[in-house]
């Protein structure tokens, strides 16, 4: 064979396909798009990008079309009818594969909750509401900061949590949870759960709607779950207890629910068992403002919304280095004045980070 010559052409059609559909990586697929023009029209006339996404989100399959920007739809336009769905395919193999890089490349983040969305019970509200478990302070403004279940004589009686993620689209790696100790109760009492497991859909009504946890029993029927995972052991420890998913998950809809089942803590006042949690971490890699969803019922179906082609940066390191060093000593006045007015707590003793560390560089892609 000579050179220049493509030793594809060699080769039927299903050999060829074998072939190509042997590659895992997406950054494979941009290479071999980018060999000849007969081996990408190949990649796009099959949709390997999407297979692709497919194989590694089967719930991608409920996507119903790829919608761009309006300045690449009016593109669409202007090309003859017979070339439309020859410019679907392209459209198609453009979001995928920039989707595919993106679940691997986009940058990992640790606070990739937007905000509470109501509790399944709160015992004191306002002052025990589940907006205090996004705090990053144990104490915000003098109190202890953390959400209360009510009090129950039957410790099987389970609770939720129910939070909006930063994106429509994201892949979750991992669920931190630290249970809350009384410091303010005799024995340090530590109200965690027996057991947790997580749930990730979306809302069949707006937001707006949920808000309200003055009756909570109102909005369980708002949700639709894509995902429920494995019941994960609680240990009745007040550390932020790590729960990694055994494989990431994609999210589509943004919104992630915390069952915690089985109740360990009995309260000495009143003789019930609570549940409480201090703090709440999400992980994983939003997929935004690069890609977007809009759920279409009833067929609970999607349209995936490519809106950039962007690769998103990382918050600069010395920027975060700088925030959570302000974070710090705000905290160490704020426990300085506390004992300046006699409200003696649990004094935490900080670890400084290592500015001189290396950050691990995101993979090169093309």
């Amino acid at each position: 064979m000579g050179p220049g010559l493509d030793f594809f052409s060699y080769l039927d059609y299903d050999m060829s396909a074998k072939i190509f559909t042997c590659l895992d990586d997406p950054c494979d697929i941009a290479r071999v798009s980018c060999v000849s023009h007969s081996w990408r029209d190949f990649v796009i006339a099959n949709g390997l990008a999407k297979h692709l996404c497919l194989r590694k989100f089967p719930l991608l399959s409920r996507v119903d079309h790829v919608v761009e920007p309006a300045s690449m739809a009016k593109s669409l336009l202007a090309v003859g009818s017979s070339n439309i769905e020859w410019e679907t395919l392209k459209k198609e193999h453009r979001a995928y594969a920039f989707l595919g890089r993106g679940f691997m490349s986009f940058p990992e983040e640790e606070k990739c909750i937007s905000k509470a969305i109501i509790a399944s019970s709160t015992d004191n509200f306002p002052q025990e509401r589940i907006d205090n478990t996004l705090e990053k302070d144990d104490i915000v403004e003098g109190r202890p900061s953390y959400w209360s279940s009510k009090g129950y004589s039957n410790p099987a009686v389970p609770e939720t949590l129910t939070y909006k993620l930063v994106a429509d689209l994201c892949v979750v790696t991992e669920i931190r949870i630290k249970p809350f100790k009384a410091y303010f109760q005799w024995g340090f009492p530590i109200y965690s759960a027996k057991s947790v497991r997580f749930r990730m859909g979306h809302l069949k009504t707006y937001i707006d709607d949920l808000m309200d946890e003055s009756c909570p029993n109102s909005v369980g029927n708002k949700f639709v779950w894509t995902y429920t995972s494995q019941e994960f052991p609680m240990a009745q420890e007040d550390c932020l207890q790590s729960f990694k998913l055994p494989e990431p998950v994609l999210c589509i809809g943004g919104i992630l629910q915390i069952e915690l089942q089985g109740r360990v803590q009995r309260q000495q006042m009143d003789g019930l068992f609570y549940i409480c949690v201090a703090h709440v971490q999400v992980v994983g890699r939003p997929l935004s403002p690069a890609f977007g969803v809009e759920i279409l019922e009833p067929s609970e179906n999607f349209v995936l919304k490519a809106f950039s082609y962007t690769q998103p940066q990382p918050a600069p390191r010395e920027t975060r280095q700088e925030a959570e060093r302000l974070r710090r000593r705000l905290l160490s006045v704020q426990q300085l004045l506390n004992i300046l007015r006699g409200n003696v707590v649990d004094l935490v003793e900080h670890e400084w980070e290592d500015e001189d560390g290396d950050e691990e560089s995101d993979e090169e892609l093309l």
